[in-house]
């Protein structure tokens, strides 16, 4: 349903910088209740080869499309100032460098309520 997916969706604020940790928790629950956090919940699997069953070939594709798509859920909701010159292609890695980033923030967020 498009209604659903549309308000899930907008659910989730701008990320600001000084909102980082509510942005990051909004992310996970939407990408979780649209059922788009494979690519959160395990790491990528090694690409398919001819000798690989139907079965992992389906969770491979189905972590890519997780992955692809939550990043363009993400992104949509980041200012380009944050995403950095390199290539996006991992949600977890990308998540990872985005907490690096900005710890301080979530850090000073603490302290100054």
């Amino acid at each position: 349903n498009f209604t659903a997916v549309f308000a899930k969706l907008s659910s989730i604020l701008t990320l600001t910088g000084f909102n980082y940790k509510e942005w990051k928790s909004k992310v996970k629950i939407v990408l979780g209740c649209m059922d788009l956090d494979l690519a959160l919940r395990m790491e990528q699997p090694t690409s398919p080869t001819d000798t690989s069953t139907a079965e992992y070939k389906a969770v491979h594709e189905n972590w890519e499309r997780s992955n692809r798509i939550s990043l363009m859920i993400i992104l949509d909701t980041i200012p380009e100032t944050f995403r950095g010159n390199e290539k996006i292609s991992d949600l977890k890695q990308f998540l990872a460098e985005m907490d690096l980033r900005f710890a301080s923030s979530v850090i000073c967020s603490k302290f100054n309520p």
